[in-house]
């Protein structure tokens, strides 16, 4: 573990970054959104490389927008539609960021905030407080994210609690690119999902309710696929997401740890595995990065550059009872796992 001190915020909060090497790959995670900036890790022929999109200095994550680049997002990943939910028969309503919705927790969600780091065994505990009310959501919340790295393993553990009813959506909104994170876009890219079923959206992005099957759509990855083989597709719901921005829901028992994702770079032989005790991952390509933010080596991040692998509750899940529950009550503890293996074939 080594520990620099990476700058300041506008109201004069100290920023550091944290260096974890395993002496197989390398990860540097920020104080500030409780960042992932990057992951150093080597293709089949020893060359080791970038493969988390990201910036050289703090500046380009205290910008808005910044992309969410490595961000932990909170209290709610992904959207709630209309900024709306009710918990107990209460009302509640987040400020819209996207449009009509709120995306990612609102406008100033947890990646806007400096968190409490601990150095832990082989890693870091990042700690957030947030109060009762912020950005409409009821009650004090405390929320913690561990990073640790053993070998080629990155694992994210994810512990909450609140002081009243609320709802939370826990995840980190890394992007990947497995060339290299200055290397072209990863439309070559094969990708492999163990998910039978995903949540159709409508034009705004908001699940309509359904939990359609895969089968026979664009959006089926039981079998390894290349990510730009049917991107184009004119299926209706790749339209909507102007490519994959999709909630798929996963095979197996939620709160049980297993695989939801391999990620396969053929010319490098690089691979990313991800699993998880979520009930669902959100597969995102990168489809609305257009070129405004400029990232290490002075490489601007154009579309389909990067990709995400987020691991979560289902959008929107406060307004659709047929979804699992995404309210964390008094008393309770909420827990999750996510582990990101890097590795070489």
């Amino acid at each position: 573990m080594k520990k620099m001190l990476w700058g300041k915020t506008a109201d004069g909060v100290e920023v550091h970054l944290y260096t974890l090497t395993s002496g197989k790959i390398e990860a540097r995670i920020t104080d500030f959104g409780a960042h992932l900036v990057s992951v150093r890790t080597p293709d089949r022929t020893g060359r080791v490389q970038d493969v988390v999109l990201g910036f050289d200095e703090l500046a380009g994550y205290l910008q808005k927008p910044n992309g969410y680049l490595g961000a932990i997002v909170g209290r709610y990943g992904n959207r709630i539609g209309k900024g709306q939910f009710t918990i107990d028969g209460n009302h509640y309503t987040v400020p819209a960021n996207d449009g009509p919705n709120a995306l990612h927790g609102g406008p100033v969600g947890f990646d806007r905030y400096v968190w409490k780091a601990e150095e832990t065994a082989n890693g870091l505990e990042l700690t957030h407080v947030s109060p009762d009310g912020d950005m409409g959501f009821p009650g004090v919340m405390t929320a913690k994210v561990r990073y640790t790295l053993e070998g080629n393993t990155l694992r994210l553990d994810y512990t909450a609690t609140t002081g009243k009813p609320t709802v939370l959506n826990l995840t980190n909104h890394a992007y990947y690119n497995l060339h290299g994170d200055d290397q072209g876009n990863i439309l070559d890219h094969v990708l492999e999902l163990n998910s039978d079923h995903y949540t159709p959206v409508d034009p705004g992005q908001i699940p309509t309710g359904e939990i359609a099957p895969v089968a026979g759509t664009p959006l089926d990855f039981r079998q390894p696929a290349v990510v730009g083989a049917r991107i184009e597709d004119p299926f209706e719901q790749m339209k909507l997401g102007r490519g994959y921005d999709h909630n798929f829901v996963l095979n197996g028992a939620a709160g049980t740890l297993r695989r939801a994702a391999k990620m396969t770079e053929p010319g490098s032989g690089r691979t990313l595995t991800v699993e998880t005790t979520e009930p669902a991952i959100q597969f995102y390509s990168g489809n609305f990065l257009d070129g405004k933010l400029t990232g290490r080596h002075g490489k601007k991040y154009e579309k389909r550059t990067g990709f995400c692998l987020e691991t979560q509750h289902y959008p929107d899940s406060p307004n659709h009872a047929n979804f699992p529950s995404a309210v964390l009550r008094p008393g309770e503890t909420f827990r999750s796992t996510t582990t990101l293996t890097f590795g070489v074939e």
